[in-house]
């Protein structure tokens, strides 16, 4: 929560406003555009954890009709959000209006943010609030693009405070000349925001309620309104894939940036990318070309070799991968465990010190410390209908291009021999082998040579 300037005085309540009922038609996508993805969440879960770690109280989620796939994912992003139906889409301050249940709670702060907005920082929202601590009935978020063309003009006093917000349609030339431009995110009082919201008019070209009118709103009861600015790449807003494809891009620098200050080295930052929950110990070496998948964490010192792919997996210290290595969900290896290329690893767990070297598929298994699983080797764990699974003991060894047929268990120390394909348990420090008898019959290729050029030669 916010800190009162009075250290005697209660801590101020906050409740976040998320506005997440565009359809987002310039996305060209059945997909409502919260629910595009960056860094490997949805837009509107980056909006939730971040106003969740700014303080906020409560959590309202304002989605269109219709849109259970949204306030799904706004609950499993956030628990406890409440869901509010616009059934009508009338603006942004009728937007916001759709949760005013919400509001009856009492709240000290009321932001109101938007789902396609995600790259606001939890600070950013801390100084929105004390704006409001500080006295202001309206704070409104603001910035300065290259090119403001488009944007809503924040007109000030020069001295911090905010006198309106001025559409560019409606802005005089005086008025565009001013660089500072409105994010859209906004702080309000709490105990007048429902008042102001509802005296907003719709006499507009669009009949629509406007958010920003609030100001003038305020102002009129003597209100004072503040601002705070924030960098144009933070209010980066998401309308299509390009913008998507630039919000991606951003919050793929910042991740880079925390890794590598946490002691990561990055060969290659630019051609790394991480999801928003990766990661990464001291002294990691990550090469070229490596994607992150949701849910990876890597141990001290671990090396990812170029063009490997991670999701859903644990790594302890020491351990490394690739090149071209694929770890699937539920991947987990011990320490100085070693995945070499073109190996896949899915649902299983190898022991410390294994080697699972070359062109090799392991899934729903457990490898022993110190196993050796030969090049081609398979693990079949589907018969079409269920999954089963493969033990490999300490120490044992699998020969190359074996299949093991699950479930079967090898046991400690033992051998299977190259090209095997095994049905059966194979117990510790015994060798099996499963394969056809080699047959050797002398001279057999040079009576075929001459037999095949004849029929040759006579076509």
């Amino acid at each position: 929560m916010t800190t009162p300037k009075d250290p005697g005085a209660a801590p101020r309540r906050c409740l976040a406003v998320v506005l997440a009922a565009g359809e987002g038609k310039r996305m060209r996508s059945h997909l409502p555009k919260a629910l595009h993805m960056i860094a490997g969440r949805s837009m509107l879960a980056h909006v939730l954890d971040a106003v969740g770690k700014a303080g906020a109280d409560a959590l309202a989620v304002v989605v269109g009709p219709g849109r259970d796939d949204v306030a799904a994912e706004a609950r499993s992003a956030a628990p406890d959000a409440r869901v509010f139906v616009q059934a009508e889409r009338l603006g942004t301050a009728h937007a916001v209006l759709a949760a005013r249940e919400a509001f009856r709670q009492g709240f000290d702060d009321i932001l109101v943010l938007f789902a396609d907005t995600p790259l606001v920082r939890p600070e950013t929202f801390s100084h929105l609030r004390e704006k409001l601590a500080e006295g202001a009935g309206v704070a409104a978020l603001g910035f300065a693009p290259a090119d403001p063309t488009g944007y809503g003009r924040l007109l000030t006093d020069g001295e911090g405070g905010l006198l309106a917000i001025r559409e560019h349609k409606d802005a005089t030339p005086e008025e565009l000349a001013v660089g500072m431009c409105n994010a859209g995110l906004m702080a309000l009082d709490g105990a007048r925001a429902i008042s102001w919201l509802e005296r907003i008019d719709n006499c507009n070209a669009q009949k629509e309620y406007y958010l920003p009118d609030v100001v003038a709103v305020a102002r009129g009861e003597g209100a004072a309104c503040a601002y705070v600015m924030a960098p144009a790449e933070e209010v980066l807003g998401v309308n299509d894939r390009v913008q998507l494809a630039a919000a991606e891009a951003e919050i793929q620098k910042r991740l880079r940036a925390v890794a590598m200050l946490n002691g990561a080295t990055l060969v290659a930052p630019e051609t790394v990318f991480l999801s928003h929950d990766t990661c990464l110990g001291a002294d990691v070496l990550v090469e070229p070309h490596v994607v992150f998948g949701p849910g990876v964490s890597v141990g001290d010192g671990c090396v990812i070799h170029a063009f490997s792919h991670l999701e859903g997996a644990t790594l302890a210290k020491d351990a490394a991968i690739g090149p071209y290595a694929r770890l699937r969900p539920g991947a987990r290896l011990a320490a100085k465990a070693k995945i070499g290329n073109f190996v896949e690893i899915k649902k299983a767990e190898i022991g410390e010190g294994a080697k699972v070297n070359h062109l090799t598929y392991i899934g729903d298994a457990s490898i022993g410390p110190r196993a050796n699983i030969g090049a081609g080797v398979i693990t079949c764990n589907y018969d079409g209908f269920l999954k089963y699974k493969t033990t490999i003991g300490a120490d044992a060894f699998v020969g190359s291009n074996s299949a093991l047929v699950a479930p079967v268990v090898i046991g400690d120390r033992a051998f299977v021999g190259s090209g095997s394909v095994v049905t059966g348990d194979v117990e510790a420090d015994a060798l099996a082998v499963a394969r056809g008898r080699q047959a050797v019959i002398p001279g057999w290729a040079a009576a075929f040579r001459k037999k095949m050029a004849a029929i040759k030669a006579a076509k």
